[in-house]
């Protein structure tokens, strides 16, 4: 599946179930571990878990099956796996004190990293 589809399909889901601050991030120049990553905020350690299940559930449906998902139940956060695409799904404290957008941005990349945040939805550059 090509990455801005599992991009989607992972963006649809988080939003069918109300994920908040939906936030993503071009890593390809950083890592070879994935090329997006995806940010979400649940509004409860329930709701958390209800969004990550989702992304899966999602992917599931378009045959796609998850590498691997960390966290679980009453968890402030959860990573499900999509190969290409990581999503991260947190609690606002934990988003906060994670700070996963700064700390990708703050990251050297050969070349510079253009655009590394785009909030999805939202002009790139919004807050």
């Amino acid at each position: 599946m090509h990455i801005d589809t599992l991009k989607q399909l992972a963006v649809d889901a988080l939003e069918e179930l109300k994920g908040r601050e939906i936030t993503a991030l071009d890593v390809a120049r950083l890592t070879d571990v994935a090329d997006v990553m995806l940010i979400a905020n649940g509004t409860s350690s329930r709701h958390v878990t209800a969004l990550a299940q989702g992304v899966v559930e999602k992917a599931k449906s378009q045959g796609l099956s998850p590498r691997g998902v960390e966290g679980g139940d009453n968890a402030d956060w959860v990573l499900v796996d999509l190969g290409d695409v990581i999503v991260h799904v947190m609690l606002p404290e934990a988003r906060n004190l994670y700070d996963l957008e700064r700390l990708w941005a703050d990251l050297p990349a050969e070349g510079g990293v253009e655009q590394l945040r785009e909030r999805v939805g939202e002009p790139v550059g919004s807050s």
